[in-house]
Formats: structure tokens, sequence, C-alpha cells
């Protein structure tokens, strides 16, 4: 499924999250890479938000959390036809529905100098 966006700054706790050792191995697992400490954020046109909710809701890929780590689901996705990735789907998020947080290997903004509001696809696949 192909999703357009715009881009938007986040809180900041996305390189807090993906510095953390038990989510670096996590991802590395069951994506294949080690993420970039840090998510870009997308606000999603309002035509796929009924979409992502029942993917949130019916994908069962997932990184358990323990006593100190909360879990997190994941879709592996593109971005821009070329960035493998994953949009990650925390259990306890601040992000309003119509934000997705897209992971990879690389900064993002600095690969395809980025900017908020600039806009962007993503393609969600292996949900």
């Amino acid at each position: 499924m192909d999703l357009n966006g715009k881009v938007t700054s986040g809180y900041g706790k996305g390189c807090v999250f993906l510095s953390d050792e038990y989510y670096k191995e996590n991802i590395n697992q069951e994506c294949g890479f080690t993420p970039y400490p840090g998510t870009l954020n997308i606000v999603v046109d309002d035509e796929y938000i009924d979409n992502i909710i029942k993917i949130k809701k019916e994908n069962e890929k997932r990184i358990d959390g323990d006593e100190n780590h909360g879990s997190v689901k994941f879709v592996k996705a593109i971005l821009e036809d070329s960035v493998h990735g994953a949009i990650l789907f925390p259990d306890k998020t601040t992000h309003k529905e119509n934000e997705i947080e897209f992971i990879s290997e690389e900064n993002l903004r600095a690969k395809f100098d980025l900017e908020d509001g600039d806009e962007v696809k993503v393609t969600m696949y292996d949900f």
C-alpha cells in the first residue's frame, strides 16, 4: 500500500528509543538493519487513516517489550521507492493517528534534504 504525506518534526523521543541496545538489536533481527537513531515523522493524508488504523490493529509483527521497554508493532516499508526501512507503531505514543514514524539505517532528512512540509511517498508491505 502506498501512502503520501508530509514530513513533520517529532518530539525527539525516537532518538532515545532507537539508541537503546534492546530496540537496536531487535529491530536488526526483525527488519534486517540497525536503525539510525531517529525517526522520520510523516503526517499522512486523511484518506489513509482508516487503513493505518486497520494495519496497526491487525498486524501481528511486533517487538515485545520487557520490564524496561514498551512493545512496538512494525511494518516493513520503502521510502521514495529507494530506501528500505519500517514504520513503527509503539504501544505507547503521543502521535496522532495520521502521523507515522519511518525508520531506516540512514539519516533520511540528510539523504533526501528533507524539511518540514516536504512531501514523501511510503510503500508499506509485508503486513
